[in-house]
């Protein structure tokens, strides 16, 4: 009679034991056919002969060669690299500067640090879309300005193939500013204070104290923080499809809005996976050494710990 409890108890005990792994696997195993198998068939068909269909003859490599010639696609990624350059670079100043404000215990800090952060809170849809409004000459700041009296007044970035990659920018960096504000503010609360009273007790001013203390000692969050962004930068495609489209003609065409374009507007299926592979690839490039430094850092403070 006492085999049953036994029995019983040990199946109990196995269940609460891999309990975790029980409801994790569906999610591991969603993500691997999502991420891995995927990606593997976007490889195999920027490879392969496919147009408006996929198609599984071997084509090599020439959709590459095809993609990297072509006008359009340079366009797009010298978009990319300015984009990303700019709008990595803005939101971590600005996010700096008002963490380092907020760091400062400001009446209503709560207050602050929420509407700083409400900007993350929007999808990229809607950011792009009000940002448009505001940059368009007959809705926007111009119009405006105009109805102010100030007839001479000239805003039009987004209709200059000069200057409308700089929208972009501008939206980005009010979108994603309040989230590195966020997490380099954690970073600063996180410093040993007795380091930041040390320092006052020698008569080093505030100024000096962020310089030569508490912003060196944040670095691992700030590099954090710059591989995300870069993240958001390379992936970007809603907010510029909602906010310009790409245009003015190509001024502000990134490597997702051709891939979309080339995979569901002009039926090049092959060419838009070889695009999408470059996407992953330029990813890679910033993830892959990320994952191998903070691997590394994590083994060294491990030992220096035991």
């Amino acid at each position: 009679m006492s085999a049953v409890p036994t029995r019983r108890g040990a199946a109990i005990e196995w269940v609460s034991r891999h309990t975790p792994k029980i409801v994790l696997a569906p999610s591991i195993a969603a993500s691997f056919v999502y991420v891995f198998l995927f990606c593997a068939w976007t490889v195999w068909l920027s490879v392969s002969n496919s147009t408006l269909l996929p198609d599984f003859t071997f084509a090599g490599i020439k959709h590459y060669i095809a993609l990297w010639q072509n006008r359009r696609w340079t366009i797009a990624y010298t978009n990319l690299f300015l984009f990303g350059g700019l709008y990595v670079v803005g939101s971590m100043l600005i996010g700096l500067a008002l963490a380092i404000l907020i760091d400062q215990r400001v009446r209503g800090e709560a207050v602050w640090r929420s509407v700083l952060l409400y900007p993350l809170a929007l999808s990229f849809v809607v950011t792009g879309t009000v940002w448009r409004w505001i940059f368009n000459p007959t809705t926007g700041v111009q119009a405006f300005v105009r109805d102010l009296g100030f007839a001479g007044f000239d805003f039009n970035w987004i209709l200059d193939r000069e200057r409308a990659i700089y929208t972009i920018v501008v939206t980005g960096v009010w979108h994603a500013s309040g989230f590195a504000m966020v997490l380099l503010l954690a970073g600063l609360r996180s410093v040993d204070q007795d380091l930041v009273k040390a320092a006052q007790i020698d008569g080093a001013s505030m100024a000096r104290i962020y310089r030569k203390i508490l912003i060196p000692s944040i670095w691992p969050i700030m590099i954090a923080v710059v591989v995300i962004l870069l993240q958001f930068a390379i992936k970007t495609f809603d907010l510029v499809a909602a906010q310009t489209g790409g245009g003015p003609g190509l001024a502000t065409n990134v490597p997702a809005i051709y891939v979309y374009d080339l995979m569901f507007q002009r039926g090049q299926i092959a060419v838009g996976a070889a695009g999408a592979v470059m996407i992953l690839v330029a990813l890679a490039v910033v993830l892959v050494p990320y994952a191998i430094w903070s691997n590394r850092r994590n083994r060294r403070r491990d030992a220096d710990g035991s």
